[in-house]
């Protein structure tokens, strides 16, 4: 295993019921979860007495929440702002119930065809009331790169990490969406690593954007995760399969499954096993 390094995943991938959620976390051996999808809604769209029940559920199974992986910035830069950041302060209120100081968001849609550089100051002033107010509250903020929004590739993400890092705000480093960007993953790893603070594991294709098992793909995910080893990188491994109508088997050496569905146990099953196969690799 990766020394300082702890697993977690997106659980609602397994089941969208919390109690199908927690037992297959618990058959891999992991506590902890980045909470989305619980019982059908999002976290963030339940009210804060409903997310005390889900707090008391998961410590009686012996679970925590590594992040909220809220949807928070996934917005178009020309939407309305305002029910937003009532949404983002909801957000920050359930992380205190939740005991949990990690909130991954986004940094909000560009118009398909419009210049980045155009919306820029819209999505600074966007992200600076999030910050200042996460920071008021002792909350940090992991900025994720997602394919559309204005942080897609990594200059524009290096752009957010000189205008807001800190205790408060750092960086999500996600393989499989800088792939299917068009961004070399390893250039985005030197641009950004003095500011990632949490990865999402997942992998993909370059060609047609097809996500795969981790180490499968162009995501270089075990050059990566040997770099961050070597450079002592201490945090969470995120599970993020996106698996679920994967038919490749035929490539790996599970074989035998050919033109299989998978369950949600199964497609993050594979995602832990391939991640783990990695791990014991760089070792």
């Amino acid at each position: 295993m990766l020394k300082n390094i702890v697993l977690t995943g997106f659980a609602d991938e397994i089941d969208g019921m919390l109690d199908r959620q927690m037992e297959v976390i618990k058959k891999l051996g992991m506590s902890y979860i980045e909470m989305r999808g619980v019982d059908g809604k999002n976290l963030v769209e339940y009210p804060i007495e409903k997310v005390k029940e889900i707090k008391s559920r998961i410590a009686n199974n012996g679970i925590r929440l590594s992040a909220i992986g809220s949807p928070l910035g996934k917005i178009g830069i020309l939407d309305d702002f305002a029910p937003h950041m009532e949404l983002f302060k909801h957000t920050v209120e359930i992380a205190h119930v939740m005991e949990v100081v990690n909130i991954r968001m986004f940094s909000f849609y560009i118009p398909e065809g419009d210049q980045r550089s155009t919306h820029r100051s819209a999505v600074i002033d966007r992200l600076g009331q999030f910050a200042e107010y996460a920071s008021a509250n002792k909350i940090t903020l992991l900025h994720e790169n997602e394919t559309g929004i204005y942080g897609e590739k990594a200059a524009d993400c290096l752009d957010l990490m000189k205008e807001f890092y800190g205790t408060y705000f750092k960086a999500v480093f996600d393989f499989a969406n800088f792939v299917q960007a068009g961004q070399d993953t390893m250039e985005a790893y030197e641009m950004l690593k003095p500011y990632i603070a949490y990865i999402h594991i997942k992998d993909a294709e370059r060609h047609n954007g097809r996500v795969v098992p981790s180490g499968y793909g162009d995501g270089r995910v075990k050059d990566i995760l040997k770099l961050l080893n070597e450079s002592g990188y201490n945090g969470f491994l995120s599970l993020e399969p996106h698996l679920s109508h994967f038919t490749g088997f035929d490539t790996l050496e599970q074989g035998g499954k050919l033109g299989k569905t998978l369950t949600g146990e199964e497609a993050f099953t594979l995602a832990h096993d391939s991640l783990m196969k990695i791990l014991c690799d760089i070792l």
